[in-house]
């Protein structure tokens, strides 16, 4: 249960920072662009989104398969997607079903 705490807090604290940001402070893309510390920061997340996705297409962790991952981190940055991905495929089954 910890797992989907992590998860949500994940989902809602940094996603409501960038809606935020998105919403009341974004000032086009050349502010954006000129930002190097955070162009580094972006290109380094998605070197380990994809190197983490290559990892679970080799070597899954359960039956949800490694595009799941990739589309929850795009969704809501690793805090969200790691934990609701491991909680996803290690659960187990309902023993009342």
């Amino acid at each position: 249960m910890w797992l989907l705490l992590v998860a949500a807090a994940g989902f809602v604290v940094p996603n409501g920072l960038f809606l935020y940001w998105l919403l009341v402070e974004f000032d086009g893309w050349g502010a954006v662009l000129a930002n190097h510390l955070a162009l580094a920061f972006v290109l380094d997340v998605f070197g380990t989104l994809v190197i983490l996705s290559v990892h679970f297409a080799r070597r899954p962790i359960g039956p949800w398969r490694w595009y799941w991952f990739a589309a929850l981190s795009l969704l809501g940055g690793f805090v969200f997607s790691l934990p609701l991905y491991y909680w996803l495929n290690t659960r187990r089954a309902d023993p009342a079903a």
